[in-house]
């Protein structure tokens, strides 16, 4: 392979750090979606046991998709906010440092080389020439492991959050008002058991773990959710409490 043609491979591979990074967010929405499959499947089912009304059906989905979908941002939202925090404070830790003990940096790179197995020789030029090129970088890193563009945006993460969310709370909402009142609540029994399994394969699959054993466990805790919100419903309808 020619240098042209080797510099344009490396430009278009994807960096681990970015692959990595893509798979949290898309982690992140599985989970969320899968959040809000469970929550509104749960209310709007468990209303649908104690009133076959649609009105208090809606009301009570709709209620739940807006406050769940809030709540995931403004978790998500304090987490990240918390990391980047913590990350930003770290970066100028190191830009402080390198600003005032230049010498000291260059050794404590060219340790870390050397304990990865490179010679001190060859540490120390390898050190030396990524401290030339962008110091900062190099040290961020060897030491942390942070790159400096890589710092999510709270912003970004509670968007994607309460989008994943209500993504996945319109699915028992359509499900259990779209059919006939005789039929809603097995139809988003069904469709809300599927729509888990296959939330909890995707997310292994990216963990890379069992798709098999994560569909069971997920659809298993869907299951008892939504047979528990019926029960109490349909307790509470029968009593004539609701």
């Amino acid at each position: 392979m020619d240098t042209a043609a080797d510099s344009s491979f490396h430009a278009n591979e994807p960096h681990h750090n970015d692959l990595a990074q893509r798979l949290n967010w898309l982690r992140a929405g599985v989970l969320g979606a899968n959040d809000g499959i469970v929550s509104v499947a749960a209310i709007v089912v468990g209303v649908a046991g104690a009133t076959a009304a649609s009105g208090p059906i809606l009301a009570a989905g709709a209620a739940g998709l807006v406050g769940g979908a809030v709540s995931m941002a403004l978790g998500e939202y304090v987490s990240v906010s918390s990391q980047s925090d913590s990350q930003k404070a770290l970066i100028d830790k190191e830009r402080r440092e390198l600003a005032e003990e230049p010498d000291v940096e260059l050794a404590e790179l060219t340790a870390i080389y050397q304990a990865k197995g490179l010679s001190e020789e060859t540490a120390g030029k390898v050190a030396a020439e990524l401290t030339a090129h962008d110091a900062l970088a190099a040290h961020l890193s060897a030491e942390l492991n942070i790159d400096e563009d890589d710092i999510v945006s709270p912003w970004h993460a509670a968007f994607a959050s309460a989008v994943s969310f209500v993504i996945g709370a319109a699915l028992p909402m359509l499900a259990i008002l779209l059919p006939p009142p005789d039929v809603r609540v097995p139809v988003t029994f069904v469709a809300v058991l599927l729509a888990l399994a296959l939330t909890g394969a995707l997310g292994a699959w990216i963990g890379g773990g069992s798709k098999f054993r994560a569909a069971v466990r997920v659809v298993a805790g869907g299951a008892l959710a939504l047979a528990a919100t019926f029960s109490i419903g349909n307790v509470l309808g029968a009593t004539g409490v609701v």
